[in-house]
């Protein structure tokens, strides 16, 4: 779903919503930070006159300004990664998301090595919460939890308790099985919508089913295989259920055991049970890694009242950054964006 058909959708939504009796969770924008963050740190090579690489933030919150006035949120909630966070999934999978980060993303004319590379984006990750919390959107993040299990948590939850319509923001395809009528997932590389319908043309499967899917296929990304055979057009000739009903993990085992004796592929997917469970467990975003402690945490955080807008000391550290021209008039662009949540009510 490209911009145009999102507007004529947004057009059907408000519909049965006149403006003034918007409430503050009828449509939520939900930004995975650090992606969205790691994407403009390794396109916006922009310096301030200082010399200070500024693209990772000033290009953040630029892309903020673009998907509000794209999607038209009535709140919006920007989640990053927890310290460690990728704990729990490599203590069942110790390969998990190894090797990332080894190769440089960005100019040599900039950094003068991988190291400083790093601290520039640190430091840049630490000023761009500071500005986020100047403005009227709430910020998340939760210690050895991943952005992906928090924004199950809130998307779930934002569904069942407000029946919000929820856009994720991300470019990372683990979202896919989380598409439903309700919940719309933006790939900004992309720069693509996804609903059922749009899962459906794009992978040929049922976005309920994108799970197994991807348990089958592995996820390079990741550093989580696949099963050995099996490829993007093979799949569907195995299991060709994929695609016209919702299947569970253990529907392909049977599957798979009712005809091990076709085709090897079925043979090895008894004989690596064990690992698929692992590699499903880890991919399963309908089961997020985090604790029910930390569920009713995240309940608290939407039921809280957002934060107030604080411009004049946005724009102050806009300046002592000397960001420039990468947000053409500021204020303007704080008025038009953000003003606007303070309108909706409870």
């Amino acid at each position: 779903m490209k911009h145009k058909e999102l507007f004529n959708l947004l057009d059907e939504i408000q519909e049965d919503q006149e403006a003034p009796s918007l409430k503050k969770h009828d449509r939520v924008l939900l930004i995975d930070g650090l992606n969205l963050f790691f994407r403009n740190f390794a396109t916006m090579n922009m310096v301030n006159p200082d010399g200070v690489h500024v693209g990772g933030l000033g290009g953040f919150l630029r892309s903020l300004g673009v998907l509000i006035r794209n999607i038209q949120p009535t709140a919006v909630y920007v989640v990053f990664d927890g310290a460690g966070s990728s704990n729990n999934r490599k203590n069942i999978i110790p390969e998990y998301k190894s090797g990332r980060n080894t190769q440089r993303i960005t100019n040599w004319d900039i950094f003068e090595d991988r190291e400083d590379e790093h601290d520039a984006k640190i430091d840049q990750i630490v000023r761009l919460i500071q500005y986020l919390k100047l403005l009227n959107v709430k910020t998340t993040s939760i210690d050895k939890v991943e952005a992906d299990d928090i924004i199950a948590v809130l998307s779930t939850q934002l569904v069942e308790k407000y029946n919000s319509n929820v856009f994720i923001v991300s470019s990372d395809k683990d979202f896919v099985q989380l598409v439903t009528d309700k919940i719309i997932l933006y790939r900004p590389m992309e720069k693509e919508y996804y609903t059922p319908k749009t899962v459906e043309e794009k992978f040929k499967v049922l976005s309920s089913n994108f799970i197994l899917y991807k348990t089958l296929l592995g996820d390079n990304s990741d550093k989580v295989p696949g099963v050995k055979g099996l490829g993007e057009k093979g799949i569907f000739k195995k299991f060709p259920e994929l695609q016209t009903q919702k299947l569970t993990l253990e529907d392909i085992f049977d599957i798979s055991a009712e005809k091990f004796k076709e085709h090897v592929v079925y043979s090895r997917i008894i004989q690596d049970r064990n690992r698929l469970e692992n590699s499903y467990k880890i991919m399963d975003l309908s089961k997020p890694m985090i604790s029910e402690k930390e569920i009713n945490g995240l309940i608290n955080l939407i039921e809280s009242d957002f934060p107030d807008l604080n411009k004049e000391l946005f724009i102050q550290l806009y300046n002592e950054d000397k960001i420039g021209g990468m947000i053409r008039n500021l204020e303007n662009w704080l008025n038009e964006n953000f003003q606007p949540f303070s309108t909706y009510i409870d």
